[in-house]
């Protein structure tokens, strides 16, 4: 750059903006300095203005960079800028050599020396921590303190060698120093600097216990928990809970630190260990004690052993570092990672979970049972071999599987806890143990007792005596109370007797007095209780009543009919004459039983038994579909009339037209459908082989009607049963969960309440849709009412607001987001 002194304005001045003008002196810095030429930052304002090295008055080997200097503002002729003119270089002021105090100020990197006038820095540095001791060839890391006199404020620059005690200092530390001006650059420097005060730092934590008006952090820095007063919280209080990251500012008070101004900082800030992401195997050779004793006071007083690389160790572990709640034994093989303190770098095992073979490693003793009782966090089981009831705790279920009632489960026995005793303090407080450890089993694992396999022969001495019940109904999970037959038998020639119960006959066959058994003995794990089981008759006795089949053709609240084995008849019976489950018996079951008269010489059947279904009606069923008609019911359908037996008229062209053919509850493709008089069926024909007899089978009713109306979850058919002109039917028994509307063409079923009497429609198919519904135009007399009416109109009809709106709350409005209801669907 070239500089020409004779282009200056030498005659005279402009105005600056600046209000600068001719004569008047400013004062600066020596920012840059070249050979020929340099820059000056001004001290009264924001400028930095070029001089060239002609302009200075006096000795140019002697200025240097950081000099102050005063000077003229004149204008550059040819680019019209301002530019310094006639400098003269301030003496410098006469260093105090007392010490002064000041603090650790911004950092000034590859320049020896910079002052800020006129501003103070709100930051305030040090010699960076990767600069101290460290830095390029022929460059010294430099920091900066600063120091206020006669209200302004100075900054001045220090290296590593300026600071005594080989300390290192943070940005904002208190120090105290000499200043020294360098005899060669003129420089003036910090020297001899002495640490006063270390600036309060910010700390971050976690919140590790609330009281009522104060509680704990504990410091991420040092393992170490730290007081702090709920005054000195800055944020909604009612919000803070232990396990809260916060970060804080230590304070000394009465001779003990204290957490002030405390502030949360976002979830998962403070991180206190790092965790290993491989896993490893080990052995727990010392768990931690149920009940802490009163000298406990190590954290983490588990122990785990393992072998890590080549080296043996032993890892501590708390109640926190376990997966589940699981008890954990000694022995126990486990797997687990390693936790490292960032603090004290102390390792520790954590995410601890039980290994599946870990019950080949302990020396427990296993025990089986099944779950027998399911409470609020808390269950009861039924031992194998023992008679209490065993208690158990959700927490103590492996592998996080959901037991219910019934359950195989096996599990280990331990002295009952505390927990325990409070919560059965009132209902089973003799009891001493509880379950652990508790492992789902297989369906079939758990067995409560033992068969023979050998079968043994015997007679019937005594047979099963049902308890009458006169209200039992197969609606109703009610259990008959059974009185226990007895079998006696002989044994290496000694005469033996054994109980047995109706549900452990096999073949259904009912067994009476006299007659000859095969049978296997059961005994009973906890108590050696035997039993006959899976019993089968071999021989009836002669003396007792022959035994009939039958198919249960229908069934009231506390009795039913049974239809012989002809197919012709029907055989009351009454359900306390049933032997076995009730609520298992259904239309068309296959039952045994035995002719009795009661009063009146009425005919019934009594020891009924449910037993293997039979062929229905015959084994000759024609191939040939006809088509006719219902011309008579069942008698289940129409009880006024005195035939048991239904009647078909077949309707199709042909050489049988006219023909009629009977038919029972076995005929029926659906046992539960009720075929009405008059109703067109599709059939078979096939012949008894007991009697010869040509009967109609396989009958499936044709019905075809139109919907008349759906309302919400039911609607109607337009069909005519009985007394009524309409069916009811539940939109659950519309098939393929289609939206049925008026005016579809539907096939169904027609079932009847045996209980109630009435007939209803299932497995409804929609055949056709009906016509969409139109919409019809609202009349032109009211649209043009409508028009008329203007908000002024007195005579319009008004709404008036009588009441608002309230929640359940006592609140005004709806706060519950309204939506559109789908028809047939319950939330």
């Amino acid at each position: 750059m070239s500089f020409d002194p004779g282009m200056l304005h030498n005659n005279g001045h402009t105005a600056y903006a600046n209000g600068t003008g001719p004569g008047i002196r400013e004062t600066g810095v020596v920012e840059k300095l070249l050979t020929s030429y340099g820059f000056i930052q001004c001290s009264e304002r924001q400028a930095r203005l070029f001089f060239h090295c002609s302009q200075y008055n006096g000795n140019l080997q002697e200025l240097k960079i950081g000099d102050d200097v005063e000077f003229e503002v004149s204008s550059d002729r040819r680019t019209g800028k301002p530019i310094a003119v006639k400098l003269l270089k301030i003496k410098p002021e006469v260093l105090p050599e007392e010490r002064i105090s000041g603090q650790v100020g911004p950092d000034l990197h590859a320049y020896p020396f910079t002052v800020l006038h006129g501003y103070i820095h709100p930051v305030v540095s040090a010699i960076p921590v990767h600069l101290d001791g460290k830095s390029a060839p022929g460059q010294v890391p430099t920091g900066s303190v600063c120091y206020e006199r006669n209200g302004e404020v100075f900054y001045l620059t220090y290296t590593p060698d300026d600071v005594e005690g080989n300390i290192h200092l943070d940005t904002g530390d208190k120090v105290s120093f000499y200043m020294e001006t360098n005899k060669h650059t003129g420089a003036v420097s910090a020297r001899n600097i002495q640490l006063v005060k270390k600036k309060q730092m910010r700390c971050q934590g976690v919140v590790c216990a609330t009281k009522e008006a104060f509680g704990f952090i504990e410091r991420a820095d040092v393992v170490k928990e730290i007081f702090f007063h709920y005054s000195e919280f800055k944020g909604d209080l009612e919000a803070l809970q232990a396990g809260d990251d916060v970060e804080f500012t230590i304070k000394d008070r009465n001779g003990k630190e204290v957490a002030t101004d405390v502030r949360l900082l976002p979830q998962g800030t403070v991180i206190f260990e790092d965790i290993s992401i491989e896993q490893f195997e080990g052995t727990v050779v010392k768990v931690i004690p149920k009940v802490p004793t009163k000298n406990q006071n190590d954290p983490l007083p588990g122990r785990i052993s393992a072998r890590i690389g080549f080296t043996d160790k032993e890892l501590p572990f708390g109640e926190k570092d376990t997966k589940s709640k699981v008890t954990l034994l000694e022995g126990d093989h486990i797997q687990f990672n390693i936790s490292t303190d960032r603090r004290d770098k102390l390792e520790r095992a954590t995410n601890i979970d039980i290994l599946p073979d870990t019950f080949n490693f302990t020396k427990e003793t296993r025990e089986m049972g099944v779950i027998a009782a399911i409470r609020d966090g808390f269950g009861f089981i039924k031992c194998v071999d023992r008679d209490a009831r065993m208690f158990f705790h959700f927490s103590e279920v492996l592998e996080e599987s959901q037991l219910h009632i019934s359950d195989e489960v096996e599990f280990t026995v331990v002295p009952v806890g505390p927990l325990y005793k409070l919560l059965t303090k009132d209902m089973l407080s003799a009891q001493r143990n509880h379950a652990v450890r508790i492992k789902k089993l297989p369906k079939g694992t758990v067995s409560f007792h033992t068969q023979s396999e050998q079968r043994f022969v015997g007679v019937v001495e005594k047979e099963v005596v049902a308890t009458p019940n006169k209200n039992a109904s197969p609606t109703k999970n009610k259990e008959k109370e059974a009185e226990e037959g007895v079998i006696a038998y002989e044994d290496c020639g000694v005469k033996l007797t054994v109980p047995y119960h109706t549900k452990d006959l096999e073949g259904g066959g009912h067994p009476q007095v006299g007659d000859k058994v095969e049978f296997s003995i059961n005994e009973v794990k906890r108590t050696g209780q035997q039993s006959a089981v899976s019993i089968r008759v071999l021989n009836r006795n002669a003396s007792n009543a022959k035994r009939l089949h039958g198919f249960v053709a229908t069934l009231k609240d506390n009795f039913g009919f049974i239809e012989t084995a002809n197919h012709d008849q029907e055989i009351f019976f009454h359900y306390s004459e049933m032997c076995g489950e009730l609520e298992n018996l259904e239309l068309g079951d296959t039952v045994e039983y035995t002719l009795s008269k009661g009063k009146g010489n009425k005919v019934s059947a009594e020891k009924v038994t449910k037993v293997a279904a039979v062929n229905g009606i015959g084994e000759d069923v024609g191939t040939t579909v006809m088509m006719g008609k219902v011309i008579r019911p069942l008698r289940s359908v129409d009880p006024s009339q005195t035939e048991y037996q239904g009647l078909i008229e077949v309707t199709e062209e042909g050489g049988t037209k006219g023909q009629n053919y009977p038919f029972g509850i076995m005929g029926m493709a659906n046992k539960a459908d009720c075929l009405q008089k008059g109703e067109l069926v599709k059939f078979q024909v096939c012949t008894v082989a007991q009697t010869g007899q040509k009967m109609a089978c396989n009958v499936v009713p044709q019905r075809r009607a139109m919907v008349e109306c759906v309302k919400d979850q039911f609607g109607f058919i337009t069909y005519e049963v009985g007394e009524s002109k309409k069916l009811f039917f539940h939109v659950k028994e519309v098939q393929d969960g289609l939206e049925l509307q008026t005016g579809d063409e539907v096939e169904f079923s027609v079932v009847l309440n045996q209980r109630t009497g009435k007939c209803s429609a299932c497995n409804v198919r929609r055949v056709s849709e009906g016509p969409k519904p139109v919409v019809t135009p609202r009349p032109d007399r009211l649209v043009n009412r409508l028009k008329s009416i203007t908000l002024d109109d007195a005579s319009a009809p008004r709404l008036v607001i009588v009441r608002q709106p309230r929640g359940p709350d006592n609140s005004k409005g709806f706060n519950v987001e309204r939506k559109t209801r789908q028809p047939g669907v319950i939330d």
